[in-house]
């Protein structure tokens, strides 16, 4: 199996990237071009400003006169009312894109989870998923909705103070904008290592998460083994990288913004120097200084928060890769085009083409290894017919659970074919096989909520009365109706209020009611004491007639009236006949029953 592995990620800040994931946005252009002719309308406001301050100056100020003061204060209170409002509606909107962007991420992301193969589980550890779908995708919202206003308010802000500030005197706005290529270059520099800081932050914080999650699920585990101290201080470890890793990340984040105020105020003081000789030289009026001043301060204000949104682009970026590779990451197991087009897919189903499934496999000279490991079947041949119940022994490692991965399509061999009902599984879809199929492990999962929801999750279209006939069939009734609430008990966040066994017989009810052709049982009476055992055992027998069944069992009891046994090792079948005939054999079975029999018996 492959290890659990981060991917790193060393582009430069990728536009492509962003365009993605501005295709989010195209289900809210409407909210985001209200947004912008509202941001516009800010930007152009907040310019306008500074020229009623020069009015102001040169007309009652200098001038020492009051007439039209009062209709000057009405346009002034009428533009703050204006911006007021502005305001208002920039919060609702961004506000709007904001949460439905971060929604319509996070659905796309929950789809494409649902549709990976079991491959990509098996080298992608939980808590770096729940990374992705959380705190990344809410990185992204913020970043791009409130950013975007940030953007637009200042690229219309500079914009207009520029064509003004030319307006007023040319020469003393190229003076003051003279600090403005030094501060590109400074940008380049600053947003490559913001960008490398920021995306060894988001990788430890997967990194944690996936601690916090195994932290949570073992702890049973740590506290029998007594690992709390050790635990913590592992913990300790990791969060302390964290931290290092975004003190380095804040500080140059935190350096950037300085600087762009600096240059902003040398600019200001280049303003005040050469607009101070123009005033004296008469070439200026005073009012227009004053507006040149506050002009330079209003054209550095939004350079300051345009640097701001850049460096959160550059933190956002490491987010924006993450969730897009998951996003983006094609299921190694797909159905073709012409398949789709015949049965459909997982999401669009067309379950009136599908075939009625028998339930003959047929193995036919199939080879498979893991992803960077070594081969597990090789030239592997079986054939199994409609109806048979085949058991699966061998020492762990030896094919036992890759034999049904494969048949159940959780993986598809690298060389050969597996035939259902005599035509290659990969010319029919995947949702009809899997719609057929039951699959009950040693550890059932199930999901918080009610027994009866539980159960119908098999089949979201039972009836009650359908429930309560399953569970009856699986042996599983008696115990639930013992339960104050019966059906309508909560069992918690996976079944944790219920005993190994009656979890058994609830996911044995929920794939009955699933009516499956091909059913599987996984270690499904290792966990169990003996009392339930049998309980159980009535209602596998009871569950495996007229299907397609693999039994694998490390409690040889359990398979004594199997049809036939297959004894594996190292991907190959040593052994193959029924309980009697393997015993007669007095091979590698026989010893392996007696032995276990024999410690029974000692017990």
């Amino acid at each position: 199996m492959a290890e659990f592995r981060e991917q790193d990620y060393n582009k430069e800040f990728d536009f492509g990237l962003w365009k993605k994931l501005i295709h989010y946005l195209k289900p809210l252009k409407k909210e985001v071009l209200i947004l912008a002719i509202v941001m516009i309308g800010v930007g152009g406001i907040d310019a306008i400003f500074p020229l009623m301050t020069k009015y102001a100056v040169d007309k009652f100020v200098v001038a020492s006169n009051i007439d039209g003061l009062l209709k000057f204060s009405l346009a002034y209170g009428v533009l703050v009312i204006v911006q007021a409002i502005n305001v208002w509606l920039l919060i609702d909107y961004a506000g709007r894109i904001e949460t439905t962007m971060s929604y319509d991420i996070r659905k796309a992301g929950f789809q494409r989870l649902q549709e990976l193969s079991f491959s990509y589980y098996d080298k992608t550890a939980v808590g770096w998923l729940m990374a992705r779908m959380t705190s990344d995708v809410k990185r992204l919202g913020e970043v791009i909705s409130w950013g975007f206003v940030d953007s637009v308010w200042g690229m219309t802000m500079m914009l207009t103070t520029m064509v003004i500030m030319f307006y007023l005197n040319w020469k003393l706005a190229l003076i003051t904008l003279s600090v403005v290529p030094v501060l590109a270059v400074l940008s380049i520099y600053f947003q490559k290592k913001i960008l490398k800081a920021y995306r060894k932050v988001r990788k430890i914080n997967s990194t944690i998460t996936g601690a916090f999650n195994e932290g949570i699920m073992g702890a049973k585990t740590t506290k029998t083994l007594v690992r709390e101290e050790e635990n913590l201080k592992e913990f300790e470890a990791k969060t302390a990288k964290m931290r290092e890793s975004s003190v380095k990340a804040a500080i140059f984040s935190a350096l950037y913004l300085p600087v762009v105020l600096t240059l902003g105020s040398i600019g200001t003081s280049f303003a005040l120097v050469f607009g101070g000789k123009y005033v004296l030289l008469t070439t200026i009026s005073y009012g227009t200084l004053v507006a040149f001043i506050s002009y330079t301060v209003h054209f550095f204000e939004p350079i300051s928060q345009l640097a701001r949104v850049f460096a959160e682009l550059q933190s956002a970026q490491a987010s924006a890769e993450r969730t897009m590779s998951m996003i983006e990451t094609e299921p190694e197991i797909q159905d073709t085009q012409d398949v789709i087009e015949i049965y459909g897919d997982i999401f669009n189903p067309k379950s009136e083409n599908w075939p009625e499934l028998k339930g003959d496999i047929t193995f036919k000279n199939v080879s498979f290894a893991y992803e960077d490991g070594e081969g597990i079947l090789e030239d592997f041949n079986l054939e199994i017919k409609a109806g048979e119940t085949i058991a699966l022994v061998g020492e762990t490692g030896s094919g036992k659970s890759t034999l049904v991965n494969l048949a159940c399509r959780f993986y598809e061999p690298i060389a050969g074919e597996i035939l259902i009902d005599g035509v290659d599984y990969k010319r029919r879809s995947q949702l009809w096989l899997h719609s057929n199929i039951g699959y009950v492990l040693q550890t059932p999962h199930l999901f918080s909520g009610t027994i009866k929801e539980n159960i119908r999750y098999g089949n979201l279209e039972a009836s009650d009365l359908d429930i309560t006939r399953a569970a009856k069939l699986v042996n599983a009734h008696q115990f639930i109706k013992k339960l104050e609430q019966g059906y309508d008990t909560k069992i918690g966040e996976g079944g944790g209020s219920l005993s190994t066994g009656e979890k058994q017989l609830i996911s044995f009810a929920r794939a009955v009611l699933a009516d499956p052709k091909i059913f599987v049982l996984d270690e499904a009476t290792s966990s169990i004491d003996t009392e339930m055992e049998q309980i159980i055992q009535e209602a596998i027998d009871k569950l495996l007639k007229g299907r397609t069944n693999f039994i694998i069992a490390h409690r040889l009891s359990t398979i004594r009236s199997a049809d036939r046994i297959l004894v594996l090792r190292d991907g190959e079948i040593i052994e193959a006949g029924n309980h009697q005939e393997l015993l007669r054999t007095k091979g590698y079975y026989y010893k392996l029953y007696t032995n276990q029999f024999m410690k029974e018996e000692i017990v």
